[in-house]
C-alpha cells in the first residue's frame, strides 16, 4: 500500500481545483503582476518572449531608481545627513533587486512546490484531514494578505506622499518647485529638478515602489503559504500515528501497512520543506541583514525627526519600521515553529500507546524517531538559524547600530 492508495481510499470527496487555488490564489496575485510567478505548463515562443519583456520592464524599473540613487549617495552628495537619509529608500531598492532575482532563479523550486502542494490536494480523501489543510490554508492566506496591506500602505503610501509635496530648490540664479524624490537622483545621470522630467521620474517611482513591494510581499507570502502547507502535512501524520493504535484496538488488519504509508508520508513532508528551504535562504539572509539596516535607519530618522515633529514623517517612518520588524518576524517565526514541528514527530511517535502495536511494528516507529531527530532547519543563507531568538538578535543588532549613528551625530555637533 503506498501513500496515494491510503490517501484515496478513505471516503469518496469531491476535489478540484479550487483547494489548491484557494491556497495560493493571494500570492499568484503578488508575483504575477512582476512576472515573478512560474508557468505550470509548457509556453507557446510568444509567451515566453511576453514573459521576458515583462521581467525586464520591471527590471528596467527597479534600475533606474536604484543606479542614479546609488551614485548620488557614492559621488554627488556630500552632506552626511542627507546621505544618511537617501540610504534608507536605496537599500530598500537594493534588497527588491536583489531578491526579485533570487525569485528568478528559483522560478523550477517553486514551480515544484506547487506540484507538491496540488498533489496533496488532489490526493486527500478524509475530511478530517482536508479540514486540517484547510485551517493552515487560512493562516497563510492571512499572513500573506496582512502582510501585504502592511507593507503597501507604509512604504507605498509615504513615497506617493512625500512625491505630491512640493520643495524650492536654487539652480544657479534660478529658483525652482520641484516635487521631492524619495531616492534622490544623480544630476549628471538624470536632472530631476526640472520638468517634465520630474513629474515623469515621479510617476516611474511610484511603478518602481509597487515592484519592489510586491518582490517583498511576494517572498513573504510564500513563505507563509509553503509553511503552513507543511505544517498541516505534519499534522496530519501526527492523527495517523493516533490512529495505528486504534485500528489495532480494532482488530484491522494492515498496521505495517498503515505504518509504511506514514513513513512515506514523513519523508514526503520533509523533502518538501527542504525545498522550501532552498528556496528561501538567501532570500531569508537579504531580509534579515537588509532589514537590520533598516530598521535602524528608521529608528534614527524617527529621533531625528522629533526636532522639527513633522506628524506625516512621524508616522510613516512608524509604519514602515513595524511593516519591516514585521516582515523579519514572520520569516524568523515560520522557521521557529516548522523546526519544532519536524522535532514533535519523533515525540509523538514515542508518546503513542506503541507497547500495544505487534513487536516488529513497533520497532519500526524507531525510524521515525530517528529520522525526526535529524531537523531541516530553516536558514538565512545557511549562517543562521531562523527563530524567534534570531530575530531578538536583530533588534539587538538594529538599537547597537542605532546608538553608533547617535554618537556620530553627537561627535560632528
Amino acid at each position: 500500500m503506498t501513500y496515494s492508495d491510503h490517501v484515496t481510499r478513505e471516503n469518496e470527496f469531491p476535489y478540484g481545483s479550487s483547494n489548491i487555488n484557494y491556497s495560493i490564489q493571494l500570492t499568484r496575485w503578488f508575483l504575477t503582476p512582476i512576472g515573478a510567478w512560474p508557468r505550470m505548463s509548457a509556453a507557446t515562443r510568444v509567451k515566453r518572449l511576453s514573459s521576458h519583456m515583462h521581467i525586464l520592464t520591471c527590471i528596467s524599473l527597479i534600475a533606474i531608481i536604484m543606479v542614479p540613487c546609488l551614485l548620488y549617495v557614492l559621488l554627488e552628495e556630500k552632506d552626511r545627513e542627507i546621505r544618511l537619509s537617501a540610504m534608507g529608500p536605496l537599500s530598500h531598492w537594493i534588497m527588491g533587486m536583489i531578491n526579485y532575482c533570487l525569485l528568478l532563479t528559483r522560478s523550477d523550486d517553486i514551480r515544484e512546490c506547487v506540484l507538491h502542494m496540488e498533489t496533496d490536494w488532489r490526493l486527500v480523501r478524509k475530511i478530517e484531514d482536508r479540514r486540517v489543510m484547510m485551517r493552515q490554508a487560512k493562516i497563510g492566506r492571512f499572513v500573506a494578505g496582512f502582510c501585504a496591506v502592511f507593507m503597501q500602505s507604509g512604504t507605498f503610501l509615504f513615497v506617493v506622499a512625500k512625491s505630491l509635496s512640493t520643495t524650492i530648490v536654487i539652480v544657479g540664479n534660478e529658483t525652482v518647485t520641484m516635487h521631492p524624490m524619495s531616492c534622490p537622483m544623480c544630476t549628471k545621470f538624470i536632472d530631476v529638478r526640472f520638468s517634465p522630467a520630474n513629474e515623469i521620474i515621479m510617476l516611474v517611482e511610484w511603478l518602481s515602489c509597487f515592484v519592489v513591494n510586491s518582490v517583498t510581499v511576494g517572498e513573504c507570502s510564500l513563505d507563509a503559504v509553503f509553511a503552513m502547507h507543511a505544517y498541516g502535512q505534519l499534522n496530519i501524520l501526527f492523527s495517523w500515528l493516533n490512529e495505528l493504535i486504534v485500528d489495532e484496538n480494532k482488530g484491522n488488519k494492515g498496521t505495517k501497512q498503515r505504518l509504511a504509508v506514514i513513513v512515506e508520508h514523513h519523508l514526503r513532508v520533509l523533502s518538501f520543506i527542504s525545498r522550501i528551504e532552498t528556496v528561501m535562504r538567501h532570500i531569508c539572509l537579504v531580509e534579515l541583514l537588509g532589514c537590520t539596516m533598516n530598521m535602524c535607519l528608521l529608528a534614527y530618522y524617527f529621533i531625528t525627526n522629533l526636532d522639527s515633529f513633522d506628524m506625516a514623517k512621524t508616522i510613516s517612518y512608524v509604519i514602515i519600521y513595524l511593516s519591516k520588524a514585521f516582515n523579519i518576524f514572520i520569516f524568523c517565526y515560520i522557521g521557529e515553529i516548522l523546526t519544532e514541528q519536524c522535532k514533535n514527530v519523533g515525540e509523538r511517535a514515542y508518546m503513542i500507546d506503541w507497547y500495544e502495536l505487534p513487536h516488529k511494528t513497533a520497532l519500526g516507529l524507531i525510524l521515525i524517531i530517528a529520522r525526526s531527530s535529524n531537523v531541516i532547519k530553516m536558514t538565512a543563507g545557511k549562517l543562521f538559524q531562523l527563530s524567534i531568538a534570531t530575530f531578538g538578535d536583530v533588534i539587538k543588532t538594529s538599537v547597537v547600530y542605532l546608538n553608533m549613528l547617535r554618537t556620530m551625530r553627537a561627535s560632528s555637533t
